[in-house]
């Protein structure tokens, strides 16, 4: 029998109960308002189903001791099952398929960062032959939908394969080198081009070459000014690649107009997906002002096209195009991302108004309000202030508030600053309370209240 201290869940991974799970419920909505169908596949497949799908990153893959006679590995992801699954079954040639289901890397896990080893993914994918980019601007909606469901402001990053492989080949980065050029340069987001240059260097690329494409992947900008500025540079007609790419930009970039998700999107010649199943658009979310949040969680959400994936088992090629939305991340923002926190303050005789601060949080709650209290008949101030931390608007209760029917709202952070302590707040009538969070809640700095 396991001691008492050794009782614990093991290195990057966690429990999930209650609330943690209807998260996926709010996504499924709109899932489902787009079409898609559920799909279950196995917590593990055959290895070679596996194998030499994710370039680099394969070394994360969990393999399995044989059984029965077969090599099999935990799924590192949702997308190649379900190619493999696309495979087995020919008469299917269009689907807008979903699948939330737990998958598993051998990394170091970060679990403050939402970086765990068995976590939840969300995947959303359309299979099948459509007109170009019409499939992929409506992955990017549901994307905006998701978010703007869960109140997260989010940015999408977009590239496409076929500018990156044609921006490495105007460079001079050999064809054999293609691959282990687009991992480096996937960690511009993480690390300095100086140390992602190191590693270009180290994989064999000459300092000439790699200074030129470290001046084509260090540019971003909004769709249209990227669009104009690549469309103007004579040097990159030379590639058919890169101009299918850019065509291709262009209409995708004309749908997200007439979807008005436009202005959700940056383009981003940094990104490069690492995995080595992409084949066109690739994309990746990120909390669109990650200083405001309470969390460094990195990409919440990522994907792209894939059409050879399907045909690497054996049928005839099936187009792919998703997105995998990183539960447990968003949970990580979601979860600390408490906005009011009640209190009670008042002397040694003070009864701690309990049945107020529940009907102050019911109210809030009401109004989709994320609220707490201390669950203690009479919390002591210290107390109430150490489980505050962190949380931006206070609702304090005292006796006189409560008889006269109203209640203060202040701020207790902004950003990660403590704000001011000689501001008492406002004083609010109980009807306005809702109103009044709101509005503190939106703004970005303390506005004064006397």
């Amino acid at each position: 029998m396991a001691s008492k201290s050794s009782l614990k869940t093991p290195k990057g991974t966690r429990d999930w109960v209650g609330g943690d799970l209807l998260l996926r419920n709010h996504i499924f909505t709109v899932l489902e308002r787009h079409g898609g169908v559920p799909l279950d596949t196995p917590v593990f497949e055959l290895r070679s189903i596996l194998s030499e799908k994710y370039g680099e990153d394969s070394k994360l893959i969990y393999d399995l001791a044989d059984q029965g006679g077969e090599a099999c590995s935990l799924r590192y992801d949702l997308t190649v099952p379900f190619a493999r699954w696309l495979s087995m079954r020919t008469h299917i040639q269009h689907i807008k398929r979903y699948q939330i289901a737990k998958v598993y890397r051998r990394d170091q896990p970060a679990i403050s960062r939402g970086r765990l080893r068995e976590f939840y993914q969300c995947d959303f994918d359309i299979a099948g032959v459509y007109d170009p980019m019409i499939p992929d601007a409506e992955i990017i909606c549901i994307i905006a939908e998701v978010f703007e469901a869960f109140e997260i402001g989010v940015a999408v990053k977009l590239n496409h394969r076929k500018i990156l492989d044609g921006l490495f080949e105007i460079a001079g980065v050999p064809a054999d080198k293609i691959r282990t050029t687009s991992s480096a340069v996937d960690k511009l987001d993480k690390a300095p081009w100086d140390e992602v240059r190191k590693e270009m260097l180290e994989k064999g690329l000459s300092e000439e070459v790699a200074d030129r494409v470290g001046g084509y992947v260090q540019r971003k900008g909004s769709m249209r000014e990227m669009l104009e500025s690549l469309g103007s540079d004579p040097d990159l007609a030379t590639s058919k690649a890169l101009m299918e790419g850019i065509a291709e930009m262009k209409l995708l970039a004309s749908y997200l107009e007439a979807m008005g998700v436009i202005d959700k999107v940056s383009f981003d010649l940094s990104l490069a997906r690492g995995l080595d199943y992409y084949t066109g658009l690739i994309y990746e979310v990120v909390v669109a002002d990650s200083a405001s949040e309470p969390t460094q969680v990195g990409s919440i959400a990522a994907g792209g096209r894939y059409d050879h994936l399907v045909g690497m088992y054996g049928r005839r090629p099936l187009p792919c195009v998703g997105i995998s939305f990183g539960v447990d991340r968003i949970f990580t923002i979601l979860d600390a991302r408490l906005q009011v926190y009640i209190m009670a303050l008042g002397g040694k005789e003070f009864d701690g108004l309990l049945l107020e601060r529940m009907r102050v949080a019911r109210q809030l709650w009401a109004a989709g309000i994320r609220a707490e209290f201390a669950a203690k008949v009479k919390p002591k101030p210290l107390q109430q202030l150490n489980a505050s931390r962190g949380v931006p608007v206070a609702v304090m209760l005292g006796q006189d508030e409560v008889e006269a029917g109203k209640v203060r709202v202040r701020y207790l952070h902004v950003g990660d600053k403590v704000a001011e302590q000689k501001d008492k707040g406002q004083l609010v009538a109980r009807e306005q309370l809702v109103e009044e969070v709101r509005k503190l809640l939106a703004s970005t700095a303390p506005s004064g209240h006397e």
